[in-house]
């Protein structure tokens, strides 16, 4: 039986009985053209290309929901959303992805498709996000919109000290958008650290949640103490401060990328 006419004959049984299966979508995703995850009015999202795709290729009306917030410009290697069908076994999954990639624009990427209890949430069933920045030390049309240059130097020991500081704290005020409604800026960081690769820097960081804008302002912070702007005892002032005024500004959207979700083994069927 054709794909189509047996996804046919699959919504009608599952039709009759209205129950929904609730489904964690993994994708990738190149953010320079889209306006963050979360659909917007009069902007185009992620989220709005991937429900679009997914409504037309299920043949049903799919919201999702995801695992949080990314700003304009920023990307994900990996990223996860859930979303309820009323297919309680979605036919040959590796087809599906094939399809759904086929739909989507050459930006973005399905890469698997999950089974998942009923309350599993891919916002808060996430028990680690890791986050990566990347800065460019040498002018490359090839990471223009994946890192952030900068010329100069850059005291690589200094941020690396900075990043000890960062375990000794949980209250992330002065790295959080001002007035982005969270209702704590409490976060426990278990990684982060500095590293060079040929003409790159990559900053690596991983903790139980991020506060909108965090992973930018920290690099923005830390910059400064690379080039000798601000040095440890200040950056640790900043964040005991609990001032966003107080910190650095944010690095630039382009050098961010969400890498890795962690989820418990159990959430999956």
């Amino acid at each position: 039986m054709p794909w189509h006419d047996h996804l046919k004959a699959i919504h009608y049984i599952c039709f009759m009985t209205q129950e929904k299966t609730r489904y964690f979508i993994f994708i990738s995703y190149k953010g320079t053209s889209y306006h963050g995850w979360q659909v917007q009015p009069n902007s185009v999202t992620v989220q709005q290309i991937l429900e679009e795709a997914l409504s037309v290729v299920l043949n049903e009306k799919i919201s999702t929901i995801g695992a949080g917030r990314t700003d304009t410009g920023v990307h994900a290697t990996l990223f996860c959303a859930h979303f309820e069908s009323i297919l309680s076994d979605l036919p040959e999954i590796w087809n599906l992805v094939f399809r759904l990639n086929q739909y989507l624009p050459p930006d973005i990427s399905v890469s698997s498709i999950k089974k998942v209890v009923t309350d599993a949430s891919a916002r808060y069933s996430a028990v680690s996000r890791t986050y990566k920045y990347y800065i460019s030390k040498v002018k490359d049309p090839f990471f223009d919109n994946s890192s952030w240059y900068i010329h100069g130097k850059i005291d690589i020991p200094l941020m690396i000290q900075a990043c000890e500081i960062l375990f000794k704290h949980s209250d992330f005020t002065s790295f959080s958008k001002l007035h982005s409604g969270a209702k704590s800026n409490i976060c426990k960081i278990y990684s982060a650290a500095w590293e060079e690769s040929d003409n790159r820097l990559i900053f690596t960081i991983k903790a139980d949640r991020f506060l909108r804008n965090m992973v930018r302002a920290i690099v923005g912070t830390m910059i400064e103490i690379g080039i000798e702007k601000l040095d440890i005892r200040g950056f640790e002032d900043v964040i005991l401060a609990k001032d966003r005024c107080k910190a650095g500004k944010s690095a630039p959207a382009q050098g961010l990328f969400l890498v890795d979700i962690e989820y418990p083994e159990e959430i999956f069927l």
